[in-house]
């Protein structure tokens, strides 16, 4: 298969000892098959590259399905490994790199016991994450602040994306697939791997996915902050201060990046967030529009209906993932 000239983001795999191998070539194996898809239709492909560490901090690419060209992932994904996850010193070199990528705009994602690595950079402090079932007391042990949910297979958090067991390589695939070059290819790709695309097409359950890569580090910086308190108060003022601006220039930098006013950025977050427990709690509306940030349930029964079209409570009947509900919406 040839990939499409035209790409539309670097994906980067991190490698380290003995990481797993049937991972990180049954996921470049995916990405390239979504690139054929995607150049099927004249659309963009996706770069792939595999990062190992060549020095104290030093990261270089040691595979690149497009070599000598610029740029940098948009994309960093650790894998799992069969022996177990890293410990805290094997781990601190990766997560200071990560770290570094993240400031830089980069999206960051794990399978499997890639996740403590994750973890250990401190981005996953106060949210939730996922990790292979028989690592989560582990898990919890080392990184007590994580929010810890081994029941999920996969959890979309904006700009962190953690995978549950050894396989969910392929559901952090179809999802990385379906945000960068949409569900039609997504859905084409997982017909020629016989995975179930409906099964795996989460998009209207996960998160809001905000606009990372677009190069203004203060306008990230409060994204950064934002994502991890969007249940408390916020305002444009607050936002400014985060960013160290002027609140005009603040609004003007802030729509140019991510394409949104900050409250409609909020908003969106705040609801992406609404949407995951309406499928998975029994929460009433009213306790979920508290836990995502509203005072007002009302208001928030508003914004939820404007931003996707339904009520919570429709959004409910239509999404659940069945579990029988204790409060009718």
């Amino acid at each position: 298969m040839s990939v499409p000239p035209r790409i539309r983001a670097e994906i980067g795999l991190v490698l380290y000892p003995n990481c797993q191998a049937a991972m990180v070539h049954g996921i470049t194996d995916l990405f390239a098959i979504a690139s054929h898809f995607s150049g099927q239709r004249e659309g963009p492909g996706l770069r792939v590259s595999h990062w190992t560490m060549e020095g104290a901090d030093t990261f270089a690419r040691s595979f690149d399905t497009h070599p000598g060209q610029d740029g940098s992932p948009a994309f960093l994904i650790v894998p799992g490994r069969l022996s177990g996850p890293a410990d805290a010193e094997e781990a601190a070199p990766y997560a200071r790199w990560l770290l570094d990528r993240h400031g830089h705009g980069a999206t960051l994602a794990s399978t499997c016991g890639g996740a403590f690595m994750l973890a250990a950079t401190g981005l996953l402090s106060g949210r939730p994450a996922t990790t292979h079932w028989l690592f989560a007391d582990a898990f919890r042990t080392r990184f007590p602040d994580v929010r810890m949910e081994p029941d999920k297979m996969v959890i979309e958090d904006g700009d962190i994306i953690t995978a549950g067991g050894l396989m969910a390589w392929t559901d952090l695939g179809m999802r990385i697939v379906d945000r960068l070059l949409g569900p039609t290819v997504m859905i084409e790709t997982g017909k020629f791997l016989l995975v179930d695309p409906a099964g795996r097409e989460q998009r209207h359950y996960s998160s809001f996915a905000p606009r990372l890569t677009h190069g203004d580090e203060a306008i990230l910086k409060v994204q950064h902050w934002v994502q991890s308190r969007a249940e408390r108060p916020l305002s444009v003022p607050e936002m400014a201060g985060q960013a160290g601006l002027e609140e005009r220039t603040f609004l003007r930098r802030f729509k140019a990046a991510t394409g949104m006013k900050p409250v409609e950025y909020v908003q969106n977050l705040r609801v992406g967030k609404a949407r995951e427990l309406l499928e998975f709690t029994r929460r009433s509306v009213d306790q979920i529009a508290w836990a995502v940030g509203y005072e007002d349930a009302t208001a928030f029964r508003r914004v939820f209906h404007r931003i996707l079209g339904l009520t919570p409570g429709e959004y409910r009947t239509r999404f659940s993932s069945g579990a029988e509900l204790e409060i009718a919406a």
